[in-house]
């Protein structure tokens, strides 16, 4: 999927039970965000549709659990590497 990648803290490496990061793949805007922290979301929900040269690119969730930080609101600007969610 275009617009985010997946990345886990240095804890998820020792085994530790850590969120979920998605975070941006390329500069992007906010167009909408669909999902509210706290959310119970499922594998491929939409959590926020970016917007980059005129497409949409809906960035989605790769596993099932709780939102737990949505680090973006609707009008931002986000850069490549810009963490966009957590999933608990």
């Amino acid at each position: 999927m275009i617009g985010y990648r997946r990345g886990t803290s240095a804890y998820a490496k020792r085994g530790a039970d850590v969120s979920e990061e998605i975070r941006a793949e390329m500069v992007a805007n906010v167009w909408k965000v669909v999902a509210k922290a706290g959310d119970q979301v499922s594998e491929g929900d939409t959590l926020v549709i970016l917007e980059s040269m005129k497409m949409e690119i809906p960035v989605i969730a790769e596993s099932d659990g709780i939102l737990g930080e949505l680090a973006v609101n609707e009008g931002d600007v986000v850069q490549e590497g810009d963490l966009i969610a957590t999933i608990e």
